[in-house]
């Protein structure tokens, strides 16, 4: 894709087999210098020891999402390390079964489990576009994007808390995307449908995933890969005059 090559991207969420990972590994063979980060560094290093293995340029950080002084030691490490700042992909979530797995209804939600998404899924990303957008209004260009999910527009039942915190992905999107959109930064959001991450793979069944390939449009379901794709063209010169939208990437599973 055009207008990617030497450019700095940082996926905050990237650890080998999820979409952050993916994304990272993405980018860099469209020759991005990449900072992945994740609050497990370990994760992050896989992912930078295989982009750099494969010819390319990465370093890995550790980080807490949840935390502002951690998300701004992120982003001027990124510029002390490659000088500049041109992409951001917040995907970053906590989906331990400590947290999702107790995100209920409304009516019984547990408090903790609550504030936690909010901090992480939707403050946390507050915190990346804080800190990264000044730097690109700076330079006079950038592209953020922001993971969000199609759960949003489905309605469960469950995980009120995760669509919460993801609903309200949109208005800061759409506020970004305005404050920075005549300065050269883009700002969108990608809703990924059902993704066969690692993780994943390893928490359902065959049989799961095929009743719920029954509902979806395409003849697959999704790989991290196809989330990659989408960023990495909003992060290029390819998708310059797209902002502030919502981009479903769910093979189909819904119509907006």
């Amino acid at each position: 894709m055009r207008g990617l090559k030497d450019k700095v991207a940082l996926v905050a969420g990237a650890a080998p087999g999820n979409i952050g990972g993916a994304t990272a590994l993405r980018l860099a063979e469209e020759g991005m210098l990449v900072v992945a980060a994740d609050l497990n560094e370990a994760a992050a290093r896989a992912v930078a020891d295989e982009i750099n293995g494969s010819g390319g340029t990465a370093v890995a950080r550790g980080f807490d999402i949840s935390d502002e002084q951690s998300f701004r030691g992120l982003a001027e490490f990124t510029v002390e390390r490659f000088g500049s700042l041109h992409g951001l992909f917040n995907v970053a979530a906590d989906l331990s079964p400590r947290t999702i797995g107790r995100d209920s209804d409304v009516v019984s939600v547990p408090i903790d489990v609550w504030q936690h998404t909010i901090d992480v899924t939707l403050t946390g990303y507050m915190y990346g576009i804080r800190h990264a957008l000044p730097i690109m209004i700076e330079q006079g260009s950038g592209s953020i994007v922001n993971t969000m999910s199609s759960a949003v527009w489905m309605g469960e039942t469950e995980r009120v808390a995760y669509q919460a915190a993801k609903s309200g992905l949109v208005g800061l999107t759409r506020h970004t995307a305005t404050l920075g959109g005549k300065h050269g930064v883009r700002t969108n959001l990608v809703s990924p449908g059902v993704i066969l991450t690692g993780a994943a793979l390893e928490a359902t069944t065959e049989e799961f995933r095929e009743q719920i390939l029954a509902t979806v449009r395409s003849p697959r379901l999704g790989r991290p890969e196809d989330l990659a794709a989408m960023v990495a063209f909003l992060f290029s010169d390819d998708g310059a005059y797209i902002n502030g939208q919502s981009l479903l990437v769910d093979g189909g599973a819904n119509f907006t």
